[in-house]
């Protein structure tokens, strides 16, 4: 549900007017401007009597989350006020981020833990200015680029210092561990928290490889504390629009942790493990497409990785059991010469990635 209150709208009856909703047990989002602020209201709002809130002097209208998103979505894309953007963590994700906002002329205010990082960020004019906890309060948009333990620990030591008018977004590659702090501490301090999975990257990590244009036309997993809130969705939507993503999924973070488990966890560790034959040492003159494809990701932080595949580890383990299990049985075939079990087991292969494909022709 959106509320639009008119332009003459005091900072003393905005702060009564939020908290009066949040004791409803509502989250709340303050998007502001010269001629209006806009108050997204987040949460279960179909007992709220949006007739009572509009008898308010200050209240324009008010619109529930099933109408159009054009009046937000006009609110955070005018140029009658500056938006700043907080990101912590600049390394390739962070910094890409970073440098996507600059250009689109948003104030960037960064953080990391590196004295080296955060200066070239400055000189690199990645970032407008350093940011502390005297400035996260004007974060219009916060959003967290650090491995998934340090996220936890920052959000748990800097959430009481943020502003309930931002939102927070995590750019983890596991979301279950995150989202459970970041939703507790969202629910606990008054700001919007949501899960995020930017997917997209290099093979190579820091600020030096980061690029603006890293995220456009990638896809990015959002993972909402409600999965129907639509409101909060088209608005997370608006706020990411620097970054360039070509389209969003919308899960759980339960979902999000085995999906990624199969489409990249599993991928880093078989890539990186068959790097290791010693048949690849003398590989060169031998290999085309195939052992660059399977070979790419096998070039990793084993720091960052490492977290996330422990992080992850009963769903990641499921995929390595699966796995483990059907080359076996190839090799069996293989070992045993039997051609008849060997050719069903290539057809049925076969067949799943032209069903998984959808390109409808199947040969039996």
């Amino acid at each position: 549900m959106i509320a639009v209150l008119k332009h003459n709208t005091t900072d003393e009856q905005l702060k009564n007017l939020t908290d009066w909703l949040a004791s409803q047990g509502l989250g709340i989002h303050i998007s502001r401007g010269n001629y209006q602020t806009i108050v997204g209201l987040i949460g279960n709002t179909s007992n709220v009597d949006i007739e009572l809130i509009e008898s308010l002097e200050m209240v324009e209208s008010v619109q529930r989350v099933s109408d159009p998103f054009k009046s937000m979505a006009a609110a955070l894309n005018t140029a009658d006020r500056e938006y700043t953007v907080g990101i912590v963590g600049l390394g390739l994700i962070g910094g890409s981020m970073a440098s996507a906002y600059k250009a689109a002329g948003w104030t960037v205010l960064g953080a990391d833990r590196d004295a080296t990082t955060l200066g070239y960020a400055k000189l690199a004019d990645i970032i407008s200015d350093e940011l502390t906890v005297d400035n996260i309060n004007k974060c219009d948009l916060l959003m967290i680029a650090l491995y998934p333990q340090a996220t936890i620990g920052w959000l748990n030591e800097n959430a009481c210092k943020i502003s309930k008018s931002t939102t927070v977004i995590d750019l983890c590659g596991i979301k279950e561990s995150v989202c459970e702090i970041g939703f507790r501490k969202a629910a606990e301090h008054g700001f919007v928290f949501i899960g995020g999975h930017p997917m997209a990257g290099t093979q190579f990590s820091g600020i030096k490889y980061s690029r603006s244009n890293l995220f456009k036309g990638a896809p990015m997993v959002l993972v909402p504390p409600v999965s129907d809130d639509e409101m909060l969705i088209e608005n997370v939507k608006n706020m990411l629009a620097p970054a360039g993503f070509g389209r969003f999924s919308v899960t759980t973070a339960k979902d999000h942790d085995r999906m990624i488990a199969f489409t990249s966890q599993l991928a880093h560790v078989v890539s990186n493990a068959y790097i290791k034959s010693p048949t690849a040492e003398r590989h060169g003159g031998f290999s085309a497409g195939s052992y660059k494809d399977m070979t790419r990701v096998a070039w990793l932080n084993e720091e960052m990785w490492t977290q996330l595949f422990l992080e992850n580890g009963e769903a990641l383990n499921f995929e390595l059991d699966t796995i483990i299990n059907a080359l076996t049985q190839y090799r069996d075939a293989i070992a045993d010469k039997d051609a008849p079990r060997l050719k069903a087991l290539l057809r049925d292969g076969r067949i799943a990635k032209e069903n998984i494909d959808g390109n409808g022709k199947v040969k039996q």
